[in-house]
């Protein structure tokens, strides 16, 4: 008994979260020094660890791909949680945060995540196989959510890239409304498209898991307690560090749209480790499911979050997309069309999506 408590209270993804929240009581509403925001980012990035960890274990107790989905719609309550708190507390300057943050998140999951899992699915059995029909139709749902949400606005008689209050809540309700059928769709009528699949079609586990029997129920319970307090960090923590983050990124004498970079790669860099394991135990399909489903959740739960916020928010939301990320959004979309439909993909798919992926990060630094 002596050595299970010893276990349990050596855990580190039951200790970090408990201290997070520690750390956020004793930081709130207060100015903080250097090393102090080190402490803090440090806490925030261990808490961020810790819910991705413990949505996991609930993942792998309901199976695939409820599992992914879980692990998506933690990461992106997370995101907007941080897109929140930073556009209350940002003023006039972050009016564009969360187009710049779900953009960003799109093309992280879409080419960085996806590149990186057809990579290392082709690099471990020469050629990544998953299914193309559920690939496609997630694929084709992010493009639906991202045109809507991020380019129309663009092209609207509105004065600037922005919706009016009746438009935001059309994308509002139309962006919930079709992630919420999909979701439908993935975990119902057509869950088998959306399984890990051999060479020859077959499909893998049920739980996309051959190695390790599914935590008991008592486990995932707590592990969904521990999710909820780790998530609580996470906002807490970002919002006590979010001054540090926007004065770095002008001391870096980088655009302020990079901040929404830095949310989303701070955000998924947990989600593309999950991938990227899943991708070398030949488990691309479920990489797909992370990537895809993050980049849907992204939008169709930011979106909606920030139609809400908008009642609390000064000034015009700015959401739609210039020219230059216009171009790479349609670029990601042909390039992923071309990869999802053979079912199959190589080395070449792989770096394709992953030049991509490079050529954001260098535009949005140097744009």
């Amino acid at each position: 008994m002596a050595a299970l408590i010893r276990s349990r209270v050596t855990d580190w993804t039951l200790v970090v979260p408990v201290l997070a929240v520690v750390v956020l009581a004793l930081t709130w509403g207060r100015e903080l020094s250097g090393l102090a925001v080190v402490a803090v980012a440090a806490f925030l990035a261990g808490a961020v660890l810790a819910a991705v960890h413990h949505a996991e274990v609930v993942a792998h107790k309901v199976g695939e791909p409820f599992g992914s989905l879980v692990l998506a719609v933690a990461v992106t309550v997370i995101e907007v949680a941080l897109i929140v708190t930073l556009m209350i507390s940002g003023g006039e300057e972050t009016r564009s945060l969360a187009r710049d943050t779900v953009f960003a998140a799109v093309m992280i999951t879409c080419n960085g995540i996806l590149g990186l899992s057809l990579l290392l699915g082709a690099l471990r059995r020469r050629v990544a196989v998953f299914n193309s029909e559920g690939t496609g139709g997630a694929l084709a749902t992010v493009a639906t959510l991202a045109t809507l949400s991020l380019v129309v606005p663009t092209f609207t008689s509105r004065p600037g890239p922005q919706f009016s209050s009746a438009q935001l809540t059309f994308a509002a309700v139309a962006s919930l409304a079709l992630y919420g059928l999909f979701v439908l769709v993935q975990t119902g009528r057509h869950r088998d498209y959306f399984l890990p699949v051999r060479a020859d079609g077959t499909v893998v586990d049920a739980d996309g898991d051959g190695h390790a029997d599914p935590p008991s129920t008592r486990a995932a319970l707590a592990s969904v307690g521990l999710l909820l307090v780790a998530l609580i960090a996470v906002v807490g923590l970002a919002k006590t560090v979010s001054p540090a983050i926007e004065a770095g990124v002008r001391a870096a004498n980088l655009p302020q749209s990079f901040v929404g970079v830095v949310i989303a790669l701070l955000v998924l860099l947990p989600e593309t480790l999950a991938a990227a394991r899943a991708a070398r135990r030949d488990r691309v399909q479920i990489s797909l499911n992370l990537a895809l489903g993050s980049a849907m959740a992204s939008i169709g739960l930011t979106i909606p979050a920030i139609a809400l916020a908008s009642i609390w928010l000064d000034g015009p939301l700015l959401l739609g997309l210039g020219g230059t990320q216009m171009t790479l959004l349609a670029l990601t979309v042909v390039t992923g069309v071309l990869t999802v439909v053979p079912g199959r993909a190589t080395l070449l798919q792989g770096g394709v999506h992953l030049v991509l992926m490079a050529a954001f990060v260098f535009l949005a630094a140097s744009p």
